[in-house]
């Protein structure tokens, strides 16, 4: 089929409209919608192998600066991922969105594109916390799309140290749930890790109560979940199956995996897990609280440049007074910084000495930003720029 403009596209569609007003079948109008969809399919084909081919070109220019003898550190070793850059793009698929399909679904479609297209540039390896179809591997696909090669790790450390180690490009790790509070494992390990927060992701937590093809439902005796998500979904258990065994397992993904070798059990997981395991759904969105969310962090080892709407992340070691809080946060209002969050680690190996994170409204090279930090660096014993990085899109 020859390509159209969306000129004659869109004239294919008002004259199908019009036939069918007429004296066209019901028939003869379908097959014209379908001949229509056929050549919106064709032009979409065209436009995503031309974008891909810019993003090819992308590559290219970036190579060659690489190789330039001329070229400074920072060139050297070309970034092909972008976050700030891939954040604009995504507000703006949504701003221009006009429908029908919603905001958030097309920017998601625009997602995928992007990733497959980043693959072409450069592949990314995302390390993550495991096994795979965890919530953090969710979180990860959602943010980097499904082109990026995921590698599943056993705890929040191992994700640190393959980064850290360039194993691995970038880590997505778990920080904080709205129902269970921040995951101080993460906190932690900022405390001894260079690496810098170069992105955020929100996911939305619905639990899944799945089965295997093989499962006997009359002979259901356990249930497999991480204990937080037994816990979000107690009251539906208590409800719907309130004899059977509970079992605590080290995750969800470890929950969907049991169910390949047992006829008689189920697991409460998410759709990454029911996938990733091929499960049955037999009831979704069992969860207790459905605004329950976890924000999970990107790491990495780049500064980011703004992207127009972001946050900043710093750690701050205070010294052992009376009102050292307070003297923090002074600058911050002072200078017009909202504050977005704050939580208290220990300041190892320093007995009854603690650090502060504070995450805040702004890009670190927004002036009132860089002033309250400015303002902060003489009253504390240290200040550490986690980074400044997107606010999640998605």
């Amino acid at each position: 089929m020859s390509e159209q403009s969306p000129e004659q596209l869109a004239d294919n569609l008002n004259q199908a409209n019009t036939d069918s007003s007429e004296s066209t079948t019901d028939q003869e109008f379908l097959n014209r919608l379908r001949q229509n969809i056929d050549a919106v399919d064709c032009e979409i084909h065209t436009l995503i192998n031309n974008r891909a081919k810019l993003a090819q070109q992308v590559a290219i220019v970036k190579k060659d600066q690489a190789a330039s003898s001329n070229a400074d550190a920072s060139v050297r070793n070309p970034i092909f991922y972008r976050p700030e850059r891939e954040a604009q793009v995504l507000k703006a698929v949504m701003a221009r969105n006009t429908g029908p399909i919603a905001d958030e679904k097309m920017a998601r479609l625009f997602r995928e594109i992007m990733s497959v297209c980043l693959d072409l540039e450069a592949p990314q390896r995302i390390a993550f916390l495991g096994p795979l179809g965890t919530f953090t591997h969710a979180a990860a696909l959602k943010h980097f799309g499904k082109a990026a090669d995921t590698l599943p790790l056993t705890t929040i450390t191992d994700v640190f140290r393959e980064v850290e180690a360039g194993t691995a490009m970038y880590g997505v790790v778990p920080v904080e749930n709205s129902s269970e509070g921040v995951v101080n494992h993460t906190l932690d390990g900022f405390l001894s890790s260079t690496l810098k927060i170069i992105g955020e992701v929100e996911l939305p937590i619905h639990q899944n109560f799945l089965v295997a093809e093989h499962t006997k439902l009359d002979g259901l005796s356990r249930i497999y979940s991480h204990q937080q998500s037994l816990a979000q979904c107690r009251h539906w258990l208590d409800v719907n199956f309130p004899n059977i065994e509970r079992v605590a397992v080290s995750s969800n993904g470890e929950a969907a995996r049991r169910l390949k070798n047992e006829w008689h059990s189920a697991a409460i997981a998410g759709d990454v897990a029911a996938a990733e395991y091929d499960l049955h759904k037999l009831y979704s969105n069992i969860e207790d609280n459905p605004s329950n969310t976890t924000r999970f962090l990107i790491i990495g080892h780049e500064s980011i440049a703004p992207s127009g709407q972001d946050k900043t992340s710093i750690v701050v070691s205070a010294h052992d007074k009376a009102g050292a809080l307070i003297e923090i946060l002074k600058p911050l209002s002072k200078h017009g910084v909202s504050m977005t969050s704050i939580e208290t680690r220990p300041e190892r190996p320093n007995k009854w000495a603690y650090v502060f994170f504070i995450d805040m409204d702004g890009h670190i090279q927004y002036p009132n930003v860089s002033a309250a930090i400015a303002d902060i660096r003489p009253l504390v014993k240290d200040v550490r720029i986690l980074g400044s990085y997107p606010k999640a899109v998605l």
